[in-house]
This record gives structure tokens, sequence and C-alpha cells, in this order.
């Protein structure tokens, strides 16, 4: 499977009972989602950044598959992140699973605070521009959260009819608690957010070493269809490079602690290369923060979420002009 290039939104079924939800453009908020049937079973694999797109994915798989949503009997959420699992109360019976990091994450993620915010981004200037442009599509108002019901720590395995279905936790990469979700038997993964495929990882947690180490695993499962968080199917050259954005990144930011750049100025310094053309190419200010937070960076880690948006939204005017 080709790496990258085209792809349509809407349900792709990718091998014996397993369907991929896919979101063009894969940027902020766009995120990819699945399930898995077997017998009369099934897995759902992520809900999306609000009611309306959840409820459309699981009318989708109601046609494609038979399961309504109240009869799929389990929901993994790969990681807290709310495009991830804010529909999570559209599946009212599922026994939802989370690794536990991700679920005390979930505990206490608010998603009033999303909708408090872009009520006021009108008035936010240059963020608040940058805030409408990257969550304007989506509606916080209406987000029904169900939390994880069932958490683990490093690896669970279930099954889904007679699928065996490996669920390991690689986290903390992206976010505290990052789920690989590997469908043996059918040569398939889904990644969650250790994949954004043409587009630019977001490193919230880090270290970088594990999402190195989580792209390693993924590579050594051989597998034949990848679906990643974000972005299009993608295989084993998507994988690489990924781990190659990652290790530039870290690479260029070492340089720059090293010469006593400060974060702000090393996300603005680093020339991102072939990587330039990637979607959300300003995720580089939170991914030089991480870094510096991993390097030791006092400044960095006092940083709060405002800080980090506005970092980001000056890099994306920036860019913009250029």
């Amino acid at each position: 499977m080709e790496s990258g290039g085209s792809y349509q939104r809407g349900l792709v079924e990718t091998g014996d009972g397993i369907w991929a939800w896919l979101q063009p453009d894969g940027g902020w908020g766009w995120s990819n989602a699945g399930m898995i049937v077997d017998g009369d079973q099934s897995l759902l694999v992520d809900t999306l950044f609000d009611s309306a797109l959840t409820a459309e994915m699981l009318d989708a798989l109601t046609g494609a598959t038979g399961v309504a949503p109240d009869d799929i009997n389990m929901l993994v959420n790969t990681h807290a992140n709310g495009d991830h699992c804010h529909g999570n109360g559209l599946v009212a019976n599922a026994e939802v699973i989370a690794s536990a990091a991700t679920t005390a994450e979930m505990e206490e993620a608010d998603p009033a605070f999303l909708a408090e915010m872009m009520k006021a981004a009108p008035g936010m200037g240059e963020l608040g521009q940058y805030l409408l442009e990257i969550f304007g599509p989506f509606d916080f108002e209406q987000i029904d959260i169900r939390n994880p019901t069932r958490t683990f720590d490093h690896r669970l395995d279930v099954t889904v009819g007679d699928k065996l279905v490996e669920l390991i936790n690689v986290g903390p990469a992206h976010t505290a608690g990052d789920v690989l979700v590997h469908v043996p038997d059918d040569s398939t993964v889904f990644t969650g957010d250790i994949l954004f495929i043409d587009g630019t990882p977001l490193i919230w947690a880090g270290p970088v070493e594990n999402w190195l180490s989580a792209c390693d695993a993924i590579l050594e499962m051989g597998v034949e269809t990848i679906v990643p968080g974000h972005g299009p199917l993608t295989d084993a050259a998507g994988v690489q490079q990924v781990k190659d954005y990652l290790t530039y990144i870290d690479d260029q930011a070492r340089l720059r602690f090293a010469d006593g750049m400060s974060w702000q100025d090393a996300a603005r310094d680093i020339d991102l290369g072939p990587f330039s053309d990637w979607l959300d190419a300003e995720r580089i200010a939170i991914n030089v923060n991480t870094l510096y937070r991993q390097y030791g960076s006092t400044s960095a880690s006092e940083a709060g979420i405002i800080d980090l948006f506005s970092a980001m939204a000056g890099e994306w005017a920036r860019q913009a002009t250029t």
C-alpha cells in the first residue's frame, strides 16, 4: 500500500471484517477511526472530534456491517486527544478500553474549555484567528464524554469473534498513553497518532525516543495495512517518514539548545527542509518546546497551553507570508 497521496473521505474495507474511516485532509481534528467485526462481535477503534462527525461515521458503519452503535461490544481509545474520543457517548453500551495513562488524561480533560475558548476566539487577535482556522469546523457544545471502563498498563489481548486483537501501549510519546491496535491474522494495525501521514507529528508528551521505538514496533509487525491516526492509509515507507521527521527535529533542536537558543527562537530558526510542505508545519513550536523540556529547559517547562498555541499561531502567520 503506497504511503501518502490522495485519499477520499469515508469508509474503506481494508480486510475481512476490518474497516477504516478516513477524514481528509488529516489536519487538526480530522482524525481516522475504524472497526473490527467477526461473527456477532465488534470493536470500534476511536470516535471523532464531535458528535455530528461520530454519528455520520457510525451510520456508515451500520450500513456496511449491520452493527448498530448500541450493539458495538468494545470501544478502544488509542489516546486522550478529543478528536479520538469526543464521540464516545454515542457508543452507549460498549466496554470502553484505554491505557491507564490515557484514562487519567481523559478524566482531567474538559471539553467545555474548548467550547469557551472558541467563543472567545474572535477577540483573541492572531491566536484567535489561528484557533478559528484549525478548530472552527467542529462543534464542541454537544460533547457527551464516556471515559474508559477498562484499563491496562502495557498490553491487553482481546478477542473479537475469532480474531485476536493486541492492544499495545507504546506511550508516552504523542501523549501519555498511546495504544497500537494490532490484528495479526489480518496483517493490520491501527496506530492512533503515532502516525501522521503527510502531516506534521505533534509531540505533546515525548520523549522522542519512545516515539521512535513505537515506529520500530510497527515496522517489526510486518503488516500490510497501516491505518494512521491522521492521513491516508500507509505502509512501511510512511512509518519511516515519521521516524525521519522526529530524528531530524530532535537533531536540530539539540544543536540549538546546546548553543543557548530559546525554544521559541529555535522553533523559528529550524529549516524544515523536506518536511516543510507537510500539513500543520507550525507544530514545530510545540515539538521544540517538548524536546527542550526533555533536555531540561526550565523556560520550556513553564510554558502553558495558551503560550504553546500562541507560538504555533505565530509560526502559522509567519509561514503564510513566506
